[in-house]
């Protein structure tokens, strides 16, 4: 199922960044970001000039980065790189502190965390590009990326709401998507998100993802029929490759106690239901 991404691990394949043109697709990155066209809000803003877009990224800032030892058991250790700044508004987001608020963290210098990277490699799977969302970052990435001297998995951790034209660019680095599959339509999306056609581009995403792929999905309460059974049938019949991570983390984080029908925790009963789905329709339940 992960065929690329454990044979990169092993060492018989190289990490896709290593053998890419990471100058030309920095150079397509960068033009993508200003005016930008890197998320599918395509928002237009001229941040080279300094003006904020819908996310709020101008210079990439880091939030955190460390080890992390919670991801899924072929990704640990994660060297996880958060960074700030989304392009959701999610009302139930649970690192609302990091993608709300693109302002928190620090700007790293490339070089800088390339060296961090390096001298983590040996004690972590792969490096897990992650936010808020990574996609707004993009030209930031391929410049860490054109530094790293070391044969490092990349992971996009991401809400998958990308243009055409970056995900061409992404395909080119990433060995393994993590993606998170919220909603099984318009609605939910843009009323929990604020994120308009959110089925058509994140399926299309998907199918264009070219690699191994892990997909996320955390089950909301009360969202069973209208969220859940719709992401897992749409995975079954077009990425039945990919494990997915059924995931019952939700709790009613940062704005979600306005919003009637996520304002509680989930209940036992509805992600064993999720669970039982899934794996009735042939999906790998991680």
């Amino acid at each position: 199922m992960l065929d690329h991404y454990h044979n990169v691990l092993s060492g018989k394949e190289r990490p896709k960044f290593t053998d890419a043109d990471l100058n030309s697709l920095e150079k397509r990155a960068i033009e993508l970001s200003s005016p930008c066209r890197l998320c599918e809000r395509r928002c237009g803003a001229l941040r080279l000039k300094g003006e904020e877009g819908f996310c709020g990224v101008l210079k990439a800032r880091i939030a955190s980065e460390f080890l992390h030892f919670g991801e899924e058991r072929e990704l640990v250790p994660s060297h996880t790189v958060f960074f700030s700044g989304c392009n959701f508004k999610c009302v139930f987001c649970q690192n609302w502190d990091i993608s709300q608020y693109p302002e928190n963290g620090e700007p790293v210098e490339p070089d800088e965390l390339a060296e961090c990277i390096k001298n983590r490699w040996d004690r972590s799977k792969n490096l897990n590009w992650v936010g808020g969302e990574p996609t707004p970052n993009l030209a930031y990435i391929i410049s860490v990326l054109k530094r790293l001297d070391a044969p490092v998995p990349q992971v996009w951790n991401s809400n998958m709401y990308l243009t055409v034209g970056a995900m061409e660019i992404v395909n080119e680095i990433t060995d393994l998507y993590l993606t998170d599959f919220k909603y099984g339509n318009d609605e939910c999306a843009l009323r929990l998100s604020n994120v308009p056609e959110y089925w058509k581009i994140v399926t299309r995403n998907h199918l264009l993802a070219e690699g191994d792929m892990i997909i996320r999905h955390l089950v909301l309460p009360n969202h069973l029929e209208c969220c859940t059974k719709p992401v897992l049938n749409w995975i079954k019949d077009n990425r039945p490759d990919a494990p997915v991570n059924v995931m019952a983390q939700y709790r009613p984080e940062y704005m979600a106690m306005k919003y009637i029908d996520i304002d509680r925790e989930l209940r036992a009963s509805e992600y064993i239901e999720a669970v039982k789905y899934a794996k009735d329709i042939g999906i790998r339940v991680m």
